[in-house]
This record gives C-alpha cells, sequence and structure tokens, in this order.
C-alpha cells in the first residue's frame, strides 16, 4: 500500500515542554500524528468527538510507546465539530487549563457523506471541516500567538481542485444542488482559503500557517463512499491500492509542517509529500479567502471579536 508517493518527515525536532492540539485523532492519521507527537514528549490535547475512542486511542497509543524514554502526556477534551457550542465549550476548557498552545492541528473531518446537517443548521461537510475548526481556531488564537513561535496546521486535500470550485456564499446548505462529492471539494477549498487569509492576519506574529494534502488514506474517513457513490470502489480500488497509503505513511507532511526546521520561516503555503506545492487555486483567491473569512465570522458569531494583536492587519 502507498507503494506511489510517499515520502516521509525527517526532522527528529522534539516536543518537551510544549502543548500541542490535535483535533479527530482517535484513528488513522490523527491519532498516528497524535502518538509522535507524544512520542515527542509533547503535551498533547487529544479533542475528539467520541471520548470513548479517544480514550481507548490513548491507551493504545500508551501501549505501543511504553518503554520509551522522555515519552509526553496525553489529555483528551471532548470536541463535536457539528455544534458550534462544543467548539465553543472545548476551547473554553483548553484556554482555562493550558497556559501556552505551541501546535494545533485541524485534522479531524469527513467525507462525501449524503446531505446531513450540523446542530446549528448548516450542510454537515462545510460545517465540521471549516466552520467547526474555523472558530476552534480563532478561539484559542489569542492563546497561540501568546505562544510563538508556534504553527497552525489545517488538513485540506488536493480535492480542492475540484468540484465547482465555487463557495456558495448565498447558498451555504446547497439547496439549490446537492452532490456529497462537490460539497466535499468545497469544503477542502475552504481550508486552503482559511490557510491563506489566516496567515496574512498573523503576519509579523510568530504564528505560522500550514495546509496540506496528506495523500489517499486508508482510513475510516471514506466510511460514506460507498453509501454515496456505491459504484466507485469497485472500479476504482485495484488501481486505488498503488496510491492508498497506511495512517502512518499519510501522517508523514503533517508531521512535516508541524515539526520540520525547513518550514519553519514559511507561511500560508500548501503542502504534499513533505514539500511545498503549488495549490490549484481559483483566481482571486486572496480576495475569495476574504470573502469566506468575512462569511464564516457571521456564520459562527464572532462579529464582536478580534483575537489579532493590534499592530497585525
Amino acid at each position: 500500500m502507498g507503494w506511489i508517493f510517499s515520502e516521509w518527515c525527517r526532522s527528529q525536532a522534539r516536543l518537551d515542554g510544549k502543548t500541542v492540539v490535535i483535533t479527530g485523532c482517535n484513528t488513522g492519521i490523527g491519532k498516528e500524528t497524535a502518538r509522535e507527537f507524544y512520542k515527542r514528549g509533547g503535551k498533547v490535547i487529544m479533542a475528539c468527538r467520541n471520548i470513548e475512542k479517544a480514550e481507548q486511542a490513548a491507551e493504545d497509543i500508551k501501549k505501543v510507546c511504553q518503554g520509551l524514554p522522555n515519552l509526553g502526556e496525553l489529555i483528551i477534551k471532548e470536541l463535536d465539530l457539528g455544534s458550534l457550542e462544543s467548539v465553543r465549550k472545548c476551547a473554553a476548557e483548553i484556554l482555562e487549563t493550558q497556559s501556552a498552545i505551541h501546535l494545533l492541528v485541524n485534522n479531524a473531518g469527513i467525507m462525501a457523506c449524503p446531505k446531513y446537517f450540523s446542530k446549528d443548521g448548516y450542510e454537515l461537510q462545510f460545517a465540521t471541516n471549516h466552520l467547526g475548526h474555523f472558530l476552534f481556531t480563532l478561539l484559542l488564537l489569542p492563546r497561540i500567538i501568546q505562544s510563538a513561535p508556534a504553527r497552525i496546521v489545517i488538513l485540506s486535500s488536493s480535492a480542492h481542485a475540484y468540484g465547482d470550485g465555487k463557495m456558495h456564499l448565498d447558498d451555504i446548505n446547497l439547496d439549490k444542488g446537492y452532490s456529497p462529492s462537490n460539497a466535499y471539494c468545497r469544503s477542502k477549498l475552504a481550508n486552503v482559503y482559511f490557510a491563506v487569509e489566516l496567515a496574512r492576519r498573523l503576519e509579523g506574529t510568530g504564528v505560522n500557517v500550514y495546509s496540506l494534502h496528506p495523500g489517499v488514506i486508508n482510513t475510516e474517513l471514506g466510511r460514506h463512499i460507498e453509501e454515496s457513490h456505491p459504484w466507485l470502489s469497485a472500479i476504482l480500488l485495484p488501481i486505488a491500492r498503488l496510491f492508498i497509503k497506511t495512517p502512518i505513511q499519510g501522517a508523514q507532511t503533517t508531521l512535516y509542517c508541524s515539526l520540520d526546521e525547513k518550514c519553519a520561516n514559511e507561511t500560508g503555503l500548501y503542502y504534499a509529500e513533505c514539500a511545498v506545492k503549488k495549490a490549484h487555486l481559483r483566481s482571486k483567491a486572496d480576495e475569495k479567502a476574504k470573502q469566506l473569512w468575512d462569511e464564516s465570522i457571521k456564520l459562527v458569531n464572532l462579529q464582536d471579536y478580534n483575537p489579532f494583536p493590534s499592530t497585525s492587519t
């Protein structure tokens, strides 16, 4: 598996004394990423929707790492990105208990599901993959800025280049026409736009922002594919096996953006296979990123909130 396109993070950097927050890490590449952070001495806050699965994941990580020197700490927090109330509660608990946040990894996501809605009434893929992380990041941002140098890593996908390329800000719930795959592509394009605009606004703060494509991974993320596209796996699976990565392989670009010294001074860029790649952004990307930001602020009700220092633009 993953015989084609599978680079590795070579950094030996450790996270002793550092606090890391990672979403959706009870399985898949998130779990492998959390394990590596824990292995490198970090205090790892595992923000997950399913507490029981998160606790089991933490036990698995500890078991695998048992006997290794200078391990970190694992802390579990409940976070349902499909509920803005849950996002606010989780962020408040983290801010109350953690004096610093050196690394935020927005890893959680859903893919190509039927048309579902979040608890706040938004189309679920956009709500989970973008809006929940948008709110979570901005609520934690003052603490992240205080902890600089710091990094924010946003998992997107090469799917951002596909679909119709529109944000549909005048039709957030895609009532005029819903396609599971197009909705997923929109949410992943939103991830890249978010990284671009966030990096611009954080210029000069010592906080760098990265978006990335982890690769095609054999994880639970694709659990809705057969439901939405029953023909897809039967036709493409034999070919896909050459490209499908294990969770460990799929975590490498996240680890690279989180740890590697070579990209420590890079920000607002898009990565794949542990290297900078050209994101397939549509025309007027900066303008569209700002439009998405402004609309997202309204959707999560943060109009009167400013997480940036007065010197930040």
